[in-house]
């Protein structure tokens, strides 16, 4: 009896210590491997700008940090906060990006929630009222210096003296584009004249195609020879009114010259891809530490596309006078407003 009672004990210790070791390496992170959530913003992936750029960021960081990822694209009317939350509970996702401003409140809050995990906010909206949570890391980028140079762009290559600009939703960000590119166009010619139009008022603006179409064959139609914009997957329309008018278009977040081969003057680079990629190396390296990080023209954070595809745009003399203003940039000798 006591022998049987000893074997029943013994057998149950093992099966308690087999239960504690499975819950343990459950708890492993994919065999020592980082694994990165991202939720995507409004246009999801493929929409040829800001989302695909953080995609690109995440294959890097695969390919040359070995990490594994997860991505959800919210889609039409989606519920972010939801999304967050469904990788944030998941024991083996180490780092979750959310990409745009729009998930600003929405991870500040998730962030709180789940401390121990690590949090990335791509376009993250600081304010004065919400403090970042130390698991969190906010990611601005100086768009008004990127936008200044494709003004300065514009103004020094247009023939008519008219360039426009679409912005996707009508906010704050976008508004950086707006006055960076104005700034730019007005320092290198006084007399041109900008027309400015706004998809919507909503973050629908950013996958509207056919109204930024429209918008853009109003400028045309007005004189404008050239037309920036900040729209993301809305941009397409843009794209196609400089295709049907032969006139030019400027892109912005990635290189877009393959939207509209010989239409695309240049494209505002806005390195989120690298942004997302160095903040995984740093994580992956212990160095991650939250607060707030900013990329500008300094840091290689932003600029623009000057290569064989639209070499022949660009004069001598303009591509001189750009790498002056450039330099006084860099050098605080032109100082370019947000405002």
């Amino acid at each position: 009896m006591l022998k049987s009672f000893l074997i029943v004990v013994t057998m149950t210790l093992l099966l308690a210590g087999c239960k504690t070791e499975q819950s343990q390496n459950k708890g492993n992170k994919n065999d020592g491997k980082i694994k990165v959530g991202l939720v995507f913003d409004v246009g999801g992936r493929g929409d040829k700008s800001f989302n695909d750029a953080a995609y690109t960021g995440l294959e890097k960081a695969q390919n040359e940090l070995g990490i594994e990822f997860e991505v959800i694209d919210p889609g039409e009317g989606a519920d972010r906060e939801s999304a967050l939350r469904k990788l944030a509970v998941k024991e083996d996702v180490d780092m979750i990006f959310g990409v745009g401003f729009i998930f600003t409140e929405d991870i500040t809050t998730i962030a709180n929630d789940f401390p121990d995990k690590i949090f990335v906010c791509i376009d993250y909206t600081i304010t004065d009222t919400a403090a970042i949570p130390p698991n969190l890391l906010a990611v601005e980028f100086k768009e008004e210096e990127g936008s200044f140079l494709v003004g300065a762009i514009a103004g020094l290559i247009t023939k008519s003296d008219k360039v426009g600009f679409i912005g996707g939703m009508e906010s704050d960000l976008i508004k950086k584009f707006e006055s960076g590119y104005a700034q730019g166009v007005k320092y290198v010619n006084p007399d041109a004249e900008l027309m400015v139009g706004y998809v919507s008022v909503t973050a629908d603006g950013f996958k509207n195609p056919m109204k930024a179409q429209e918008i853009a064959l109003s400028q045309y139609g007005r004189g404008a020879d050239i037309i920036y914009h900040a729209s993301g997957l809305s941009g397409i329309g843009l794209f196609e009114a400089a295709r049907d008018t032969k006139k030019f278009a400027i892109g912005v977040d990635l290189d877009q010259y393959a939207e509209a081969p010989g239409r695309v003057l240049t494209s505002m680079i806005k390195r989120v891809d690298e942004a997302v990629y160095l903040t995984i190396k740093n994580f992956s390296s212990g160095n991650f530490k939250g607060g707030v990080i900013t990329y500008g023209l300094k840091d290689k954070g932003v600029g623009y596309v000057f290569d064989d595809n639209n070499k022949e745009f660009f004069s001598d003399e303009v591509i001189t006078k750009l790498k002056d203003i450039e330099k006084m940039i860099i050098d605080e000798q032109i100082n370019v407003s947000d405002k």
